[in-house]
């Protein structure tokens, strides 16, 4: 079982679009509404691969009703917190050529009391969980400290945390030694103050966040693909994809396919590659099944290709 915490979860709408004109009157193609947030999406992908997943997010008003009622039909356990303020509405607009525009609402504050409890529900439902997937930006309201004392406490329980989060908040978790981190190529190289340009430069960055305390790092490199470094070694995977449809929650399928697959090694490397690469290849925010999963396309090497440029396209 895989406990998801996102402390900052969304209803997320998503318009496909002929193009994008601004100042038009625009008149989409397809639309769709999903729940949304990082941990939410894994807990999605954890649950359309048939495994046992439970959702843990602060959830406030009729859209968080709304989100409530839409973990439970994708085979979710909603452990919502009840919250004063109203859970937010996201909206991505999608082009025929895959480009994004994301407008992302910054999401009502949480107070101390309702920040407690959210801890309290972790502790509650980590019961039997083989990991805690803590995922997405700290909403207002939460100190950059609070994954840190998340991560404490799991630990305590003996459950193992993997953490996607960026910032403030995954420099001050990295002292509790989480188990596994997931930052993509910007949060890299925000995390350790300097541009990375080669898989090289992201190796070293990686690393380094190893020795500040991360027991693992599992990085996304965009379209040039993963890397993972941990204490046996560091391996490097890259998944042929056809056409990019959507890299909305790519980066969170990948996290739920690494996890499901025990979360270490190179097999799991391979099945995050897999379910990133499936998720771009799918519209909006659609988590992979197995049957969108290609391990054929999947190259995952001990050899890693430290002068490979690196690009800013997900997954």
């Amino acid at each position: 079982m895989i406990l998801t915490v996102t402390p900052n979860p969304s209803l997320d709408r998503t318009y496909e679009l002929p193009g994008l004109t601004r100042g038009a009157v625009l008149r989409a193609t397809a639309d769709r509404v999903d729940p949304g947030g990082k941990g939410v999406n894994v807990s999605r992908a954890v649950a359309a691969a048939g495994h046992r997943t439970v959702a843990v997010a602060p959830l406030g008003g009729p859209e968080g009703a709304l989100l409530a009622r839409l973990l439970e039909e994708h085979g979710i356990e909603a452990a919502g917190v009840p919250i004063a303020g109203s859970t937010r509405i996201n909206v991505t607009l999608v082009e025929p050529d895959g480009t994004l525009t994301k407008v992302n609402a910054a999401g009502p504050e949480i107070a101390p009391a309702e920040a407690e409890r959210l801890l309290d529900t972790v502790r509650d439902k980590s019961a039997g969980a083989d990991w805690i997937a803590c995922c997405g930006s700290l909403p207002r309201g939460l100190p950059p400290q609070w994954y840190a004392e998340l991560v404490a406490r799991s630990h305590r329980a003996g459950v193992r945390i993997a953490l996607d989060t960026s910032g403030a908040a995954l420099v001050a978790a990295l002292g509790e030694r989480p188990d596994v981190i997931k930052p993509n190529v910007q949060e890299l190289a925000e995390a350790v103050g300097r541009p990375l340009t080669t898989v090289g430069d992201a190796l070293k960055a990686a690393q380094e966040l190893c020795g500040l305390g991360a027991r693992s790092v599992l990085a996304s490199l965009g379209a040039v693909g993963q890397l993972l470094v941990e204490p046996s070694g560091a391996h490097f995977a890259v998944a042929r994809v056809e056409a990019v449809r959507s890299d909305v929650g790519a980066g969170d399928a990948s996290l739920a396919g690494f996890l499901s697959a025990g979360g270490t090694g190179r097999a799991a490397l391979s099945a995050a590659v897999a379910h990133g690469a499936a998720a771009v290849q799918l519209p909006g925010s659609v988590m992979p099944t197995p049957a969108d999963l290609d391990p054929s396309a999947v190259t995952a090497t001990a050899d890693i290709p430290m002068e490979l440029v690196l690009t800013e396209r997900t997954p």
